[in-house]
């Protein structure tokens, strides 16, 4: 049987955590209601928790506090503060389902919020759906999106399918190749999960399509630390551009191992994590000129303020891809609650499907279910990771191509 931790967390003054016993039962609330109950299964330990603890456990903590220092979230009863119950999914999708059946059966919250990644909020969708709870799913790339939120209809896709990411990707070589910047072969690998998968299928026929010669397009199983046999045989096969489509882990490992290896292609794309704070850290000066999934707008003022505040509550800035989308998100599930003044999960549901709502990445409307205002394709310029591309605007930044020469191995 599994044992799941648990945390029960009442953010209204700090981020103190009181721990609960497993067993322990709560009363439904209805008049005496004191707390809007939000509960979350979130990988803590395990393969996964380096990417939950930078973009999802810190906009979970910034997002409560936020709430709750300007007096909690406003029904027609009066204003609530949010109160937590927390379990550690440990990276495993059965853990997750169990823990989300627990929320919704034996702690009775009111809303209940995503795990991290592609895989597992694919693998929780059914489970959130058969309790009848909203699924903003903030961390998931796929383009099962439309045909998803038909089967699961309180379920909304925040951060696009495989398709967005790779169409622009292919666009901006397109150009890079026309202007003479690189040649005609691309090199690609993807980690065997669901995020891979998504967006090496997506990428495949479009690179195709537009007339690039693959050299190279093999996946790799998730968990890989060694990349070496990747790297040596892609380095000898003559293309400008190598495409990763890869988790936090693998991004650092061929990072670092390609800058050791003095594997320096003109562009060097990487998945998940490039847009990490951290990978700054791991780079060091080499991550100036490194592409990668999202990207942000530099010049918002929104966004800066927060990042003052994530920094000010973690010490880390967040992340300049699904962070701010996370948070976005949050927003948007407070704003469909007040809007509805009740904690009716059918009503909020319909209102965050329908609604327009003011959020750090401007204002949002979903369409058909699905968050369609994306930045795709990011860089790192002098320390920011900036937006090169968005499915909606044309005032970005232009690429640095090709990217500066690794310098000696960090």
């Amino acid at each position: 049987m599994s044992v799941l931790n648990r945390r029960t967390v009442l953010q209204g003054v700090g981020l103190a955590a009181l721990t609960a016993a497993a067993g322990t039962s709560f009363r439904a609330f209805g008049q005496d209601r004191t707390a809007l109950r939000i509960g979350y299964a979130i990988s803590k330990t395990g393969v996964n928790a380096a990417g939950a603890g930078i973009t999802t456990i810190p906009n979970y903590l910034l997002w409560v506090k936020d709430v709750n220092d300007a007096g909690g979230v406003a029904l027609k009863s009066g204003k609530f503060p949010i109160e937590v119950v927390e379990y550690d999914d440990r990276s495993a999708a059965e853990e997750t389902v169990r823990a989300i059946e627990r929320l919704a059966t034996q702690d009775n919250v009111d809303f209940i919020l995503p795990t991290w990644g592609t895989g597992p909020n694919l693998a929780s969708g059914p489970t959130f759906d058969k309790f009848g709870y909203p699924q903003l799913a903030a961390t998931a790339v796929t383009d099962m999106a439309p045909e998803l939120v038909t089967r699961w209809t309180k379920s909304f896709w925040m951060l696009g399918g495989g398709h967005d990411y790779a169409a622009a990707l292919v666009a901006l070589l397109v150009k890079q190749r026309d202007a003479g910047a690189i040649n005609n072969k691309v090199a690609i690998a993807s980690v065997a999960d669901g995020f891979g998968i998504d967006l090496s299928k997506a990428a495949t026929p479009a690179f195709t399509e537009a007339g690039f010669e693959l050299v190279y397009d093999k996946s790799y199983p998730l968990g890989t630390a060694d990349f070496a046999p990747i790297i040596n045989e892609v380095a000898g096969l003559g293309a400008d551009t190598f495409a990763a489509f890869s988790y936090p882990g693998d991004t650092f490992a061929l990072t670092q191992q390609s800058i050791v290896a003095n594997f320096n292609p003109k562009v060097f794309y990487l998945g998940v994590g490039t847009a990490f704070p951290v990978f700054t850290q791991i780079a060091g000066p080499n991550a100036n000129g490194v592409m990668g999934i999202g990207g942000i707008d530099p010049d918002s003022t929104a966004l800066a303020d927060y990042f003052a505040r994530h920094k000010s509550l973690t010490g880390e800035d967040p992340d300049s891809w699904a962070s701010a989308v996370t948070y976005a998100s949050l927003q948007i599930l407070q704003q469909a609650i007040e809007k509805v003044g009740d904690v009716d999960r059918d009503a909020v549901a319909a209102e965050i499907a329908s609604g327009e709502f003011d959020t750090i990445i401007g204002k949002v409307k979903l369409v058909d279910n699905q968050l369609r205002a994306l930045w795709t394709v990011g860089q790192w310029q002098d320390g920011k990771f900036v937006g090169l591309m968005h499915t909606e605007r044309t005032d970005t930044r232009q690429p640095v191509v090709p990217k500066p020469a690794w310098t000696a191995a960090q």
